[in-house]
């Protein structure tokens, strides 16, 4: 990113100011993310990746549209402060939003916190899972933010398509998974709700000290879905080793403090607008749609256009989730 490009854009959005930070935020995979200081405004800038982008991918554009319906209906989002669509600026289009004080926790075990800490967080994680889950689309002004029913018929087909068009090493255990979900559909139901599409604690921001999530982040793969898809998605972390992306597979769950998964979902269920309950599709299609991400991320790590350091780490994730998917088909 060009600093004295970036200063000049933001002396004539705000007005003339000292540009007293810029600094990219280490970790995620997609849209290049940093803090930027202008004057007395703290604030986030995103924008896409350079290099070849896949169509529908990076829609940084949505990733403003929704944060800025929902916070309006009380969802713990950052404040937005504005889209900019031309990419002469920046090579890109960006948009900037306020930025929080708050914690992020990257490890699902949540070490140095007592037992009743961790099970308030997971627990924290649910309700605010559960809140972003009760706004109804339409009254937001996200009627038409996607295609509404057939949700997970959609993903499946588009995930599989994505998998397929790979140009790296294969994987069988992929391929398998691709067609089983395709076989194993559960049949639409007619829930709808605004999906994340990787809801995880990752991307939440929680009170500086309470265990209430202030902030849900990166919405870049959200959508009109089907609320299972988030609540199978959030699933995976009972279903992943702690070397794989910070599950809690194998460890005493008791003895730290978390919730089970069902202990989870009955928490979520308490205050959800949903009447749909989870089941292993859901957590089996999410376990292969992260794999199936993981497989995009070790493709650009073979382009060179990556954009997290520790990406080529990240890329046998797909492997390993794709195995853990099938040993849950049986």
């Amino acid at each position: 990113m060009d600093q004295s490009t970036l200063h000049e854009f933001l002396d004539a959005t705000f007005g003339a100011a000292d540009l007293s930070e810029l600094t990219k935020i280490s970790g995620g995979q997609s849209n290049p993310t940093y803090f930027v200081t202008h004057g007395d405004r703290r604030m986030v800038l995103r924008k896409q990746p350079d290099g070849p982008i896949l169509k529908g991918a990076h829609a940084i554009d949505r990733e403003y549209r929704v944060m800025n319906a929902l916070g309006a209906q009380g969802v713990p989002v950052p404040k937005t402060i504005l889209f900019h669509e031309d990419a002469e600026t920046l090579g890109t289009p960006l948009y900037l939003m306020e930025r929080l004080d708050g914690r992020v926790f990257e490890d699902c075990s949540l070490p140095d916190m007592t037992p009743d800490e961790r099970r308030a967080i997971y627990l924290g994680m649910a309700d605010a899972m559960a809140k972003m889950h009760s706004v109804v689309p339409s009254e937001a002004g996200l009627g038409d933010y996607g295609p509404p029913g057939n949700y997970f018929e959609r993903q499946v087909r588009r995930w599989s398509k994505q998998l397929f068009a790979s140009t790296g090493e294969p994987i069988p255990d992929l391929e398998f998974l691709a067609n089983w979900l395709t076989e194993n559909q559960p049949e639409d139901d007619g829930e709808l709700a605004v999906a994340h599409g990787d809801f995880r604690l990752g991307n939440l921001m929680f009170h500086p000290t309470e265990p209430r999530v202030i902030a849900i982040l990166d919405w870049e793969l959200s959508t009109l879905g089907h609320p299972m898809a988030d609540l199978g998605f959030c699933s995976m972390t009972w279903h992943s080793a702690p070397e794989e992306y910070g599950g809690i597979l194998g460890l005493d769950w008791e003895a730290l403090g978390i919730p089970t998964k069902e202990e989870f979902a009955a928490r979520y269920f308490e205050t959800a607008r949903t009447s749909a309950r989870l089941s292993d599709f859901h957590v089996i299609f999410s376990l292969f749609r992260f794999a199936v991400i993981f497989v995009g991320i070790r493709d650009r790590v073979a382009q060179g256009t990556a954009t997290a350091s520790n990406a080529a780490e990240m890329a046998p994730l797909a492997r390993a989730f794709a195995k853990r998917a099938k040993d849950l088909v049986g």
